[in-house]
């Protein structure tokens, strides 16, 4: 069996910690068994590990949150890139023909398809594995899993079956979405599931339904048209179409962490980062990503978080209501992971003549390096304030330290690798301060060094 996450969402529910590129996912938030802070995918990455599944998992995810992934999972994870983001079914679509061209997988595999992010035990993950035996079992074209409710929410989508059947799983009358509690309530008493966004079919299912509609079943050819794919659920395209689904229950413990109430509620420590909560507080949660303390004093059932993109002080039960209200921000995001560290906008500004000047905190971990890269609108200044490496300036390498500052100017050709952990302070300015600003010639270091020695012996 091939399992795919899908990696995505916006991070507008938990803001300020999260961003558009930085989901609910990625936020260090979670304890491990050691004690250390862990985000949501390294701990399911780590389940999947535990189980067996990681070696058979692919992730799905857009080119905004690649970095990150490979950052938090140190390169483990296989994935499959969407050049443009458009929603589940064409996320799936991609994945499959990844899985048939590239992979070579046949077609009478079957595939799982689970969110990157579900707050459960190991045991989910074991009974994930029982899907492949249902597929086969029941001859069914889709086997979903379903949680049996602990209570009657109208957070979730609800999945109603028909009359009970000695197997494991059962046939799906119908779906569900969101209803009213008391229709909940109803739902749980005719043996409704959770429905938890888990599902699996054979391959040639799937891809008989992309060629029924049209679309390339070969990996490139979907990649060249992927623009043009429509942007619509996998539940409305394929799922909400199909005759034949079962459903497994799932009798254990799971959670859906997509809002600051419900991820407080499985944070292992009321308080992360530097500040104070009065002994007075009660239920209240305080996270800081910011270099200055906050302090909360004498408020209950509060959430405070604090980074660089903003701050939120909110009531637990009102807390899901931010998303509605940051789609009036346009401010980009003031805190980044990426393959090689990390960075944080210190400050910004722009001027009434059109210059503007950006400001940025940049820590690269020991051994990895920025890409050799050409900027053509905007020079910078680098202070390096912590650690040793290797810098390259127009195919000129040189070694670099603590105190030594660094001019680079539009179209200079730049990198540098961190010996030991390695921050710079750096400054931009220019009239086009944006990230698009950026030609990369190479990547690795290997081939930077390369690069640099055929230019140094040609001058020679």
């Amino acid at each position: 069996m091939k399992l795919v996450l899908l990696s995505g969402g916006s991070g507008k529910r938990l803001w300020p910690l999260s961003n558009d590129t930085r989901s609910k996912q990625f936020l260090r938030v979670l304890e491990n068994e050691n004690g250390e802070l862990q985000s949501m995918v390294q701990r399911v990455w780590g389940q999947l590990q535990n189980v067996g599944l990681a070696d058979s998992t692919v992730i799905a995810t857009s080119k905004a949150q690649v970095d990150m992934i490979q950052s938090q999972l140190q390169g483990q994870a296989e994935l499959i890139i969407e050049p443009c983001r458009r929603d589940t079914f064409p996320a799936i679509a991609l994945a499959v023909t990844y899985l048939y061209s590239i992979q070579g997988v046949s077609p009478n595999e079957v595939v799982a398809v689970l969110p990157v992010d579900p707050f459960v035990q190991d045991s989910f993950f074991e009974r994930v594995k029982d899907l492949e035996q249902v597929v086969t079992d029941s001859g069914a074209n889709l086997a979903l899993i379903g949680v049996k409710p602990t209570f009657p929410s109208s957070k979730y989508g609800y999945i109603v079956p028909k009359a009970k059947s000695e197997e494991n799983y059962m046939s799906v009358a119908r779906f569900t979405e969101k209803p009213r509690e008391e229709d909940a309530a109803e739902l749980i008493q005719m043996g409704a599931l959770w429905n938890c966004g888990v599902f699996a079919f054979r391959l040639q299912y799937v891809l008989s339904i992309l060629e029924e509609k049209g679309l390339p079943i070969q990996y490139e050819q979907m990649l060249k048209q992927y623009d043009q794919m429509p942007k619509i659920s996998f539940d409305y395209e394929v799922v909400e179409k199909t005759e034949h689904i079962v459903v497994l229950p799932y009798s254990g413990y799971w959670k859906d962490l997509g809002t600051w109430n419900t991820l407080t509620e499985e944070m292992g420590t009321s308080q992360i980062g530097t500040g104070i909560i009065s002994h007075d507080c009660v239920n209240t949660h305080l996270i800081n990503e910011l270099d200055i303390p906050v302090t909360v004093v004498g408020g209950s059932n509060l959430v405070v978080a604090a980074s660089p993109d903003g701050i939120l002080v909110s009531d637990k039960a009102a807390s899901p209501r931010i998303k509605d209200l940051v789609g009036q921000f346009a401010n980009r995001p003031m805190y980044e992971e990426r393959r090689w560290g990390w960075y944080r906008v210190l400050d910004y500004k722009k001027f009434k003549d059109g210059n503007e000047v950006l400001t940025k905190r940049i820590g690269i971990a020991a051994g990895k390096n920025l890409s050799y890269q050409v900027h053509d609108h905007r020079n910078e200044v680098w202070t390096i304030i912590k650690g040793e490496g290797e810098f390259v300036l127009n195919d000129e390498l040189y070694n670099v330290k603590t105190g030594d500052v660094i001019e680079i100017k539009a179209g200079d050709k730049h990198a540098i690798k961190a010996v030991t952990d390695l921050e710079i302070i750096e400054v931009q300015t220019g009239t086009q301060l944006i990230e698009e600003d950026i030609v990369r010639l190479y990547m690795s270091w290997d081939d930077i060094q390369q690069h640099v020695l055929k230019s140094q012996k040609s001058l020679l």
